[in-house]
């Protein structure tokens, strides 16, 4: 009955995130905000509100292993999975904005911030507070630039649609729900799960609720090659990577303190690393090809492999 509970919870945290997502473009075409401005706060929030909900609502249980799991896994199988696919599968990715010399610190610096804060064992409130610094930094980063390289990421048919503030609200407040009590279901059944096959919160949070949690960016990467748009995906993992180790972590940590065992969780760490330096790498030498895609994949391969040996 748990997997069951799993699946359907999982299930509506993303759909609640995709109704939270829409409304809030449509909001915004209200309010006459620019296609740039709308896909930079996607990127920063809307594709990390399942990872965000999932993680605080296992902060606020005291589950501090599946809230950094899955901050951890969710970077992982961001980078590893779906730029993997993405370069695997798009046939031309040739970027206008040069990513590696305007986004590259946005790939490794919350990185190092992330394993500084660890480094005693434990991410406190006062962490949380600067995590959720960063991404103030990171948002103000997105609305100076002059580009609109996530223009792509827009619903275009939103755009010919008649705004209606009753419609928007209760849309809103019916994602929110979703996502909110998606989130309470798949910790609790999570947790269930894994205390049936003996393994840890950290294992299912790693694996079982960052990679579904991670499903709306694979989802908004493999439109945006099918709309031709391929290279604005690489752009939105950055996006969500920061969110994710600013917005997701920060925000689990101030509800509780989190606890990270690095002896018990270092090769994971060094996968995270590996997948991070592997994205950089091929940043600064334009790898948007297959050649890159296998180069991500095998890292992701070694990241299973392991966790179920």
């Amino acid at each position: 009955m748990d997997y069951i509970i799993f699946l359907a919870a999982m299930g509506a945290l993303i759909y609640g995130a995709d109704f939270i997502v829409k409304e809030s473009e449509r909001i915004a075409l209200h309010f006459n905000i620019s296609h740039f401005v709308i896909g930079a706060t996607l990127v920063a929030f809307g594709t990390s509100l399942p990872e965000m909900a999932a993680s605080m609502v296992a902060s606020a249980q005291g589950k501090s292993d599946m809230a950094v799991a899955n901050v951890v896994g969710s970077v992982i199988f961001n980078i590893t999975l779906v730029l993997g696919i993405v370069f695997m599968i798009a046939k031309s990715m040739k970027p206008d904005r040069n990513l590696f010399s305007k986004d590259s610190a946005w790939v490794i610096v919350p990185l190092i911030i992330f394993f500084i804060m660890t480094f005693d064992g434990k991410i406190s409130r006062l962490d949380g507070i600067l995590l959720l610094l960063m991404m103030v930094s990171y948002l103000i980063f997105l609305f100076s630039s002059n580009k609109k390289e996530l223009e792509g990421e827009l619903d275009e048919d939103l755009q010919k649609e008649k705004f209606n503030w009753s419609k928007s609200i209760i849309l809103l407040g019916i994602g929110f729900a979703l996502t909110i009590g998606g989130a309470n279901f798949v910790v609790d059944s999570g947790t269930n799960i894994a205390r049936s096959l003996h393994v840890s919160e950290w294992i299912i949070g790693l694996f079982l609720i960052s990679l579904g949690t991670s499903l709306p960016e694979l989802v908004v990467s493999l439109v945006a090659v099918k709309k031709g748009n391929a290279d604005m995906s690489i752009g939105n993992i950055i996006g969500s990577n920061v969110a994710n180790f600013s917005m997701v972590l920060g925000g689990a940590a101030l509800l509780n303190p989190l606890s990270v065992n690095l002896a018990d969780t270092k090769f994971d760490m060094l996968i995270l690393a590996a997948a991070s330096i592997a994205l950089l790498f091929i940043l600064a030498n334009k790898l948007y090809n297959k050649a890159g895609g296998i180069f991500l994949l095998i890292i992701l391969a070694l990241f299973v492999q392991n966790a179920f040996t």
